[in-house]
C-alpha cells in the first residue's frame, strides 16, 4: 500500500496505481476497527450504533472500491449500511439520521477522473483526519499482509433520498419569490441531488454538465476560473438571478451574480453572516484566516462574535462545534451549519442563498457591492526548499506588524495584511495578500514575492 495516499484530511490516490480494491479492503477493515474502538463502552443504545455507513460518488471505479471497502468492514465484524450513490454531505446526514458509529464516502472530490479516495467520519459525523485517527487507520491498514477474513458483519442497503430531501428543504423558506438559477454540476453528484431536492421548490433550475457518468467536461473544481465559464455563459444567456458551480461530490460551491461576476466565497460568507445574525444576534461565526477582512467587520457590525480559524474542514467543524457557532465559511467554498450537525453542505448553502435573494428586491450584484471594499491577490503558490525558514524570514522582515502564527504566519498592518502558510503535502508556501487599494496590493505583492521566490 502506498503510504502517500493518506493525506491530512482524507485518503486519495490514482486508481488503480496508488489505490485499488485490495487497498480499499484494508482501509475498510482498519477504519471499522478504529471506529468500533472509539465507540466501545460509551453505553449508547441503537440498532445501528456498531454499523458504518458507506456511500460513493459517480466515479467509474467507485462501485468496485465501495464493494471491497464493505467486505473489509464486514471482516472486522462490523456491519455496513450501503447508501450507494450520494453527495458527501448526505453521508454526514446519514451518520446522524441512522445513528451509526461513522461513515466512509468513496470520493476524490474535485480531483480528475482517474483519482478516487475516502472521506471518513466518526460518531455524529465528526471528521477523522490525521490528528483525530487517520494516522491510526493508516498504521493498521499498511501493516496488513493479506485481505482475508471471515465475513462476520452484515450489509444493509438504504435509499435515504426522501429523508435527505426533507432535511435540506427544512432550511428553505416557503414564501420566497420564484427565481431562475443556473447550476453547473461539473458532471458530479450535484447532477443527481440538485434535481432531487429542489425539483419542486419555487426555483427554475437551468442546468449544465448534469450528467454524472464519471467523466468530466471540465475539472470538477469551481475554485479555478477556467471551470466557471459554463455557468457564466448560462447566466448571461438565460438571464438568471445567479449561478452556482459545484465540485465533484457537491460539498463545495462557487457563486456568480446575475452579471456572471464571481462572488468570492469570503464575500458570500459575509452575506450569509448578516442573514444568520439577523435571526440570532450575538452568535459566533467561524471563518478561515485567508478570508477578507470584510468578514470580521461584517460579523462585528451585525452584532456577532467573530472566530478566526486555521484552514481545513476538520478545524472549522471542531471550532464551530466547540463554540456552538451558528455558521462558518471557508474560502475553499465549504460552508458549515450548526443545524446541520456542524457539517458543511452545498445544498443547504444553496437553500440559504435562495432565501436571501428570494426575499430581497436587490439583485445579487447590489447585495455584494458594499462588500467589495478591499483588493485581494487570491491564493498564490510558491515553491520553496525550506518552508519553515522562509516563513521565519517573512516574520522577521515584517516584525513591525501585528504577527500571529495560527496557520503559517499572518502579518497585519493598517492598510494591508498577508498570510503565508505551508502546504501539508507539497514543498509549497501559499500566500494571500489583501490591501486597501489595487496599487498597494500590487506593490506589497511584488515586495513579498521577492522574499518567496518562484511562483507556480
Amino acid at each position: 500500500m502506498d503510504p502517500t495516499i493518506f493525506k491530512a484530511y482524507d485518503i486519495r490516490g490514482v486508481y488503480p496505481d496508488q489505490l485499488d480494491e485490495q487497498d480499499a479492503w484494508k482501509i475498510g477493515y482498519a477504519t471499522a476497527r478504529f471506529l468500533r474502538s472509539m465507540t466501545s463502552g460509551c453505553g449508547k443504545a441503537g440498532a445501528n450504533y456498531q454499523s458504518v455507513c458507506v456511500g460513493r460518488d459517480m466515479r467509474t471505479h467507485g462501485e468496485k472500491l465501495s464493494a471491497a471497502l464493505i467486505e473489509g468492514i464486514n471482516a472486522a465484524n462490523v456491519n455496513a449500511i450501503d447508501i450507494s450513490l450520494i453527495d458527501s454531505p448526505q453521508m454526514y446526514f446519514a451518520v446522524n439520521y441512522l445513528g451509526t458509529c461513522g461513515g466512509i464516502q468513496v470520493t476524490a472530490s474535485h480531483n480528475p477522473a482517474e483519482y478516487n479516495g475516502f472521506k471518513i467520519s466518526g460518531l455524529k459525523a465528526v471528521p477523522i483526519g490525521a490528528d483525530t485517527g487517520l494516522k491510526d487507520i493508516a498504521h493498521i491498514a499498511i501493516a496488513m499482509l493479506h485481505t482475508k477474513g471471515k465475513m462476520d458483519g452484515s450489509v444493509e442497503r438504504y435509499d435515504l433520498g426522501a429523508e435527505y430531501k426533507k432535511h435540506v428543504l427544512k432550511f428553505l423558506h416557503p414564501d420566497i419569490k420564484k427565481m431562475k438559477v443556473a447550476i453547473d454540476a461539473s458532471n458530479g453528484m450535484a447532477g443527481k441531488v440538485v434535481p432531487l431536492v429542489f425539483g419542486d421548490a419555487p426555483v427554475e433550475i437551468i442546468g449544465t454538465n448534469m450528467e454524472y457518468s464519471g467523466t468530466f467536461k471540465h475539472a470538477p473544481n469551481p475554485l479555478l476560473e477556467e471551470n466557471l465559464q459554463d455557468v457564466k455563459r448560462l447566466v448571461r444567456e438565460k438571464n438568471c438571478d445567479f449561478g452556482i458551480c459545484f465540485d465533484g461530490d457537491a460539498d463545495r460551491l462557487v457563486m456568480v451574480d446575475e452579471k456572471a461576476e464571481v462572488v468570492g466565497c469570503d464575500l458570500l460568507t459575509a452575506i450569509l453572516t448578516a442573514y444568520f445574525l439577523s435571526a440570532e444576534p450575538g452568535s459566533t461565526i467561524v471563518y478561515d484566516l485567508r478570508s477578507s477582512q470584510v468578514v470580521s467587520e461584517e460579523i462585528i457590525k451585525h452584532g456577532g462574535t467573530p472566530r478566526r480559524e486555521r484552514v481545513g474542514h476538520a478545524y472549522m467543524k471542531k471550532t464551530l462545534r466547540d463554540t456552538h457557532g451558528i455558521f462558518g465559511g471557508e474560502l475553499s467554498g465549504h460552508f458549515y451549519y450548526r443545524d446541520n450537525f456542524y457539517a458543511d453542505s452545498g445544498l443547504i448553502t444553496l437553500a440559504h442563498v435562495l432565501n436571501i435573494t428570494g426575499s430581497s428586491d436587490k439583485p445579487v450584484s447590489e447585495l455584494v457591492r458594499p462588500l467589495r471594499r478591499y483588493y485581494s491577490s487570491g491564493e498564490l503558490n510558491f515553491r520553496v526548499r525550506d518552508k519553515a525558514e522562509k516563513m521565519q524570514q517573512l516574520a522577521k522582515k515584517y516584525s513591525d506588524g501585528n504577527i500571529d502564527y495560527l496557520d503559517g504566519v499572518t502579518v497585519r498592518f493598517k492598510d494591508f495584511w498577508f498570510n503565508c502558510r505551508p502546504s501539508n503535502t507539497e514543498p509549497l508556501l501559499r500566500l494571500n495578500v489583501e490591501a486597501k487599494s489595487q496599487k498597494l496590493l500590487e506593490d506589497k505583492l511584488a515586495e513579498i514575492e521577492k522574499q518567496l521566490g518562484t511562483r507556480v
